[in-house]
């Protein structure tokens, strides 16, 4: 297949502003949280075991992307806060669902009030991008970022944004 070469300078620059944004949280020392993948161990001798989470590094929310440290980028999934996990109470399937959550979170070593983000999924940020369908494209030349049902906006705009928002929350946003 036959690359624009606009399409592909527009994929250099999101690989640039991806390790610019990086750059400058992590100058800022913003606060970060886990990346995992939840992991539903295999029976052993015919016990189950308790599912848990591992560890695959730290990243910077930015709305629908997740940023690591070396400009890397995931899409975002299940954000789980670490917290003790209870007994099961046999509520709703997706309060059952969070407890479980939290539980292999706790299972996993993450410490108690983390902030943990699994069903995760590597952004490639290379070929694929240019037309494609994530959260992360390069559509026309521009790479852009579609996060719900808005309409896709400018990558770098995006990311100086979410960025800011990071380093100087709102009066009252907490965190």
């Amino acid at each position: 297949m036959d690359v624009d070469p606009a399409d592909a300078a527009a994929v250099e620059r999101a690989r640039a502003a991806l390790e610019r944004v990086a750059e400058r949280l992590a100058a800022a020392g913003a606060r970060d949280e886990a990346l995992a993948e939840h992991v539903e161990p295999k029976p052993v001798l015919g016990i189950r075991r308790r599912p848990t989470m591992r560890s695959l590094g730290r990243a910077w929310r930015l709305g629908a992307l997740l940023v690591t440290r070396d400009g890397a980028v995931w899409q975002t999934g299940i954000s789980t806060r670490v917290a003790e996990p209870g007994r099961p109470q046999f509520h709703a399937a997706s309060v059952e669902q969070r407890r479980a959550y939290r539980a292999a979170a706790l299972q996993g070593g993450f410490p108690l009030g983390e902030t943990v983000n699994h069903a995760i999924a590597p952004i490639p940020i290379d070929a694929p991008l240019i037309g494609g369908d994530g959260a992360l494209v390069v559509r026309g030349g521009e790479a852009l970022v579609r996060w719900g049902t808005d309409a896709p906006v400018p990558l770098e705009r995006y990311l100086d944004d979410l960025a800011d928002l990071l380093l100087h929350p709102p009066e009252g946003a907490g965190g």
